[in-house]
């Protein structure tokens, strides 16, 4: 998985936000975080997505 330590600069959204701007679902995302495609965290149970990783992925 793509888990990393967050920069001071660094935003990160909810899967679900990350979602409705990719317009994918959920699930979608999950298996993008899981393939490495998109630099996410951990809290809890929970995935934060880098911000500059969707970024970069809609403009690929």
């Amino acid at each position: 998985m793509a888990d990393q330590e967050p920069s001071s600069e660094d935003r990160f959204l909810a899967v679900t936000q990350v979602a409705t701007i990719m317009n994918l679902s959920p699930m979608d995302v999950y298996r993008l975080v899981h393939y490495g495609v998109l630099e996410s965290i951990r809290e809890g149970r929970h995935y934060l997505v880098s911000e500059k990783s969707v970024r970069r992925y809609l403009e690929a």
